[in-house]
């Protein structure tokens, strides 16, 4: 069961061929060559990005090349036809500027302007840009810094990174439009990311909330609302594959076994439920329960959870791990993006993350920062490699990603990659690798199953975070680093310190010297809340041009300034490049407001 089953056909990249109109000669020399222009950027995309269910990216090409405003609206027309969300266009010569623009507010766009002599592409490329600039719809230039002979078909490098960065984040923005995100539950322990602000996602996103008690959950238990096949399925899968650990709990908390086998029996149940109130199943419609079977269309999700669900339930640890993984019982598939305590802002920015690179995403507290000094003073030993200037803790009691051990491989390496790339011996080694232990009943009074892993470093990752500020309105932070291998008995000290159930990630930013990249020390000092979203990559660049897409300002990043790419305007608002982001975000406002 893929989250393909939301509603809503696949955004397309719609592929704009612009010439130059003047007819006797001029246009008739062109035509050949801009449509080929055209396609093969088309092949280019259609060859390197994909939707997150794993589907290759679908372009659509407009019937003609577009000389002014007639063939621009014939190409708009076919484009809302084919369900474009995104549009690039494509020239290698002079053309009339805004006679050739498309003016839709909703969509991203970009121009490539061919570095030809033969004929100014560059030149179109300016006066478009003004225009765009001028009339307050943004725009990414793309211009090769070598100049190319007319008709050659080869995308240079450099054209290449930014085509893919425009079409990654532009596809991220047009998946999220008109999906939901999913509140299961309220606010958690007083956490500000679990107030769900619905002018956020709305006016930012372009996405709506949906609201269900997790009384819900209960209800659908007690009443059998579920898949009765796919529930045995489950749980002779979670036997087989979820080993369980000791009970760490003091004597007097500690259930029985027929309780703890009931509890593996409610959170496989609770894990089923959730994906269907996210995105529905049919098999419910076939037992009778119409509505439920709808689902909610969510692209992202939380659940409340603590404290009025676990003080009564079990946890939500083996369903948010689950559900983030990129397999189940149901085998191999792309991951859910959903949000212990239902953080809803590290929900969004999980999203972010996993539409980027379609690979799950970690959820972890951002819970200690250990100095080289203090890790030297309690265990006696040194840190060492890129871990030797200190690290942060990523703990959380169990909603990881079990894709997040490591143990998917690369040319030896460990990675996390997209779903349709994994192995079943990839995913067994995942299972392998985890221990689930019997919730902490000091925190979880209704008991649950928490995972315990150590992710294997060295995996280059990206940690991002969305925060809502008054008077401000979103911004971005991001940290580019690594997940990091300690030496062992280091680990073992320190996680007796903590709770010992819980999955650990070592990471390590990448320092610049300067601001809150000066030490690790200091990422941790202004991190913005206490979880974070934690993807594989290095994907600050791609997350720096979705953000200023959706025109949030990003104010903390480590991203060298040769990689970050930003609409044409954002030049105009200063030379001070990370003040004029919040310039120009705040000048242009939320697209969808």
């Amino acid at each position: 069961m893929k989250n393909q089953q939301l509603a809503g056909a696949h955004p397309r990249i719609g592929i704009r061929p612009i010439i130059d109109g003047r007819r006797g000669g001029i246009r008739e020399s062109l035509e050949d060559v801009t449509m080929s222009m055209a396609r093969n950027v088309a092949e280019f995309y259609t060859a390197n990005l994909h939707y997150s269910d794993g589907i290759p990216v679908e372009c659509v090409i407009a019937d003609r090349c577009i000389g002014g405003v007639t063939e621009a609206a014939m190409a708009d027309d076919k484009f809302s036809r084919e369900n474009v969300g995104a549009v690039l266009s494509v020239t290698p010569c002079w053309c009339y500027g805004c006679e050739t623009i498309n003016m839709d507010p909703l969509i991203p766009k970009a121009i490539w302007g061919f570095n030809g002599t033969e004929r100014p592409g560059a030149v179109y490329l300016a006066s478009a840009l003004a225009g765009h600039n001028q009339k307050g719809l943004p725009a990414f230039g793309i211009y090769g810094r070598e100049v190319q002979d007319m008709g050659d078909p080869v995308i240079p490098k450099d054209v290449q990174e930014k085509l893919l960065r425009f079409g990654r984040a532009a596809l991220a923005m047009a998946q999220m439009r008109g999906k939901s995100y999913l509140a299961i539950g309220s606010c958690s322990m007083g956490i500000a990311g679990s107030m769900v602000n619905p002018d956020f996602f709305q006016e930012y996103l372009g996405m709506r909330n949906e609201f269900v008690e997790s009384v819900e959950v209960e209800r659908r238990i007690r009443l059998e609302i579920y898949d009765h096949e796919e529930f045995a399925q489950a749980l002779k899968w979670t036997k087989q594959h979820c080993k369980e650990g000791q009970d760490h709990n003091p004597e007097h908390l500690v259930y029985s076994r027929s309780e703890k086998d009931a509890i593996w029996e409610y959170v496989v149940k609770m894990t089923m439920i959730i994906r269907d109130l996210m995105i529905g199943n049919p098999k419910l419609e076939h037992m009778g329960f119409r509505e439920e079977a709808m689902g909610h269309n969510a692209i992202a999700g939380g659940f409340q959870g603590q404290r009025q669900w676990t003080d009564f339930l079990p946890n939500g640890d083996f369903s948010e791990a689950i559900l983030n993984s990129s397999f189940d019982w149901n085998g191999i598939r792309e991951a859910f993006t959903f949000a212990t305590e239902n953080d809803s802002l590290n929900g969004a920015s999980m999203l972010l993350g996993h539409l980027l690179t379609n690979r799950a995403q970690l959820f972890a507290d951002v819970r200690t920062f250990w100095s080289p000094e203090s890790v030297e003073r309690v265990t006696g030993k040194k840190l060492e490699g890129r871990a030797a200037q200190g690290i942060i803790h990523l703990i959380n009691s169990g909603s990881c990603c079990l894709d997040a051990t490591g143990r998917q491989t690369e040319n030896g390496q460990p990675v996390m990659k997209p779903f349709w790339e994994i192995a079943p011996e990839e995913v067994n080694a995942c299972l392998d690798s985890v221990t689930w232990y019997p919730g902490s009943r000091e925190y979880f009074r209704g008991g649950g199953y928490s995972s315990n892993f150590l992710t294997q470093g060295d995996m280059p990752m990206t940690m991002c975070r969305l925060n809502l500020i008054k008077g401000q309105g979103p911004v971005l932070q991001i940290a580019e680093g690594w997940a990091v291998n300690i030496n062992e008995e280091i680990f073992d000290i320190i996680n007796r310190r903590t709770d010992k159930t819980w999955p650990t990630t070592w990471f390590a930013p990448r320092l610049t010297g300067t601001g809150a990249f000066r030490d690790v020390y200091s990422v941790m000092n202004n991190w913005g809340a206490n979880h974070g979203a934690i993807s594989y990559g290095h994907i600050g660049a791609d997350l720096i041009t979705l953000a200023s897409m959706l025109r949030i300002p990003v104010c903390m990043h480590n991203v060298d300034a040769g990689q970050i790419f930003r609409p044409s305007a954002w030049s105009a608002f200063g030379m001070d490049t990370e003040s004029a982001d919040f310039r120009a975000c705040k000048n242009y406002g939320p697209v969808y407001k």
